[in-house]
């Protein structure tokens, strides 16, 4: 019995063991961007890793990136990528701070927009609010002040106002609508792809027309996912422009 009981100890600890060593293999890393000075803080600089994974820095400088222990990671902004930085050496993963050879004249001019999409959503949202709260009625039940239950009456007689019921159910649709198609404007603008795929004119009209992303995408991609998809998009759109031309020779 003492000797099962040994065995089973070690597999035991052999199972634990396979278990946790894919987990320890996962290494998050967070740190800082900041220009040549170590004044300012450096937004939408890539961060990459070798094993595939990808990132932006926010408004802050700021990033985080998940990486394996064998991966190396680098930065680039305005097309100048870093030297790789292998995990390993990395002494402190939870404040990987780097200064990029960036002088502050070469920064993106910064623009003041004149509207927020976000202030924009939520004002539109107090000014239909009933149209955004409305529900198709149904037959509900009121309690009186006796603490009797019966027959909801104005629910009742909401069923019955058919057209009514289709406007505001059609109105609160296309208002919904408008707001999803705001949110994708908001990211997916033409100055974004101009910049990432090279396209102007009619070209850049058609491509924005026929890559549209979906709203879902939209509200869950990052950065990174959201720019990677706007690249990957545009070597499909270039690769099929040129077997259009093959094809009908102009």
């Amino acid at each position: 019995m003492r000797r099962l009981a040994c065995i089973y100890i070690m597999v035991s600890v052999g199972l634990l063991v396979c278990i946790a060593s894919p987990l320890r293999a996962q290494i998050k890393i967070s740190g800082t961007v900041y220009d040549a000075s170590r004044a300012l803080p450096l937004p939408s600089v890539s961060v990459v890793s070798t094993g595939g994974n990808g990132t932006t820095t926010d408004s802050t400088g700021r990033y985080t990136i998940v990486v394996k222990e064998s991966d190396s990671i680098s930065f680039s902004f305005l097309n100048r990528p870093t030297a790789k930085f292998p995990v390993k050496g990395i002494q402190n993963v939870f404040q990987f701070d780097i200064s990029l050879h960036v002088p502050v004249n070469e920064l993106p001019t910064v623009r003041v927009q004149p509207r927020n999409y976000r202030i924009d959503s939520i004002q539109n949202r107090k000014d239909y609010a009933k149209v955004f709260d409305f529900r198709k009625p149904g037959i509900g039940v009121s309690t009186s002040p006796t603490g009797g239950v019966g027959l909801d009456l104005a629910e009742f007689i909401n069923i019955f106002r058919f057209r009514h019921n289709r406007r505001m159910l059609a109105f609160q649709k296309r208002l919904l609508q408008e707001e999803e198609d705001k949110f994708i404007d908001q990211r997916f603008t033409r100055a974004t792809v101009r910049k990432i795929t090279g396209l102007t004119g009619d070209s850049l009209i058609r491509f924005m027309t026929l890559y549209r992303p979906s709203y879902e995408f939209t509200q869950v991609s990052n950065d990174y996912e959201f720019l990677e998809y706007i690249k990957l998009a545009s070597i499909e759109f270039r690769a099929y422009g040129m077997r259009r031309r093959e094809e009908t020779g102009f």
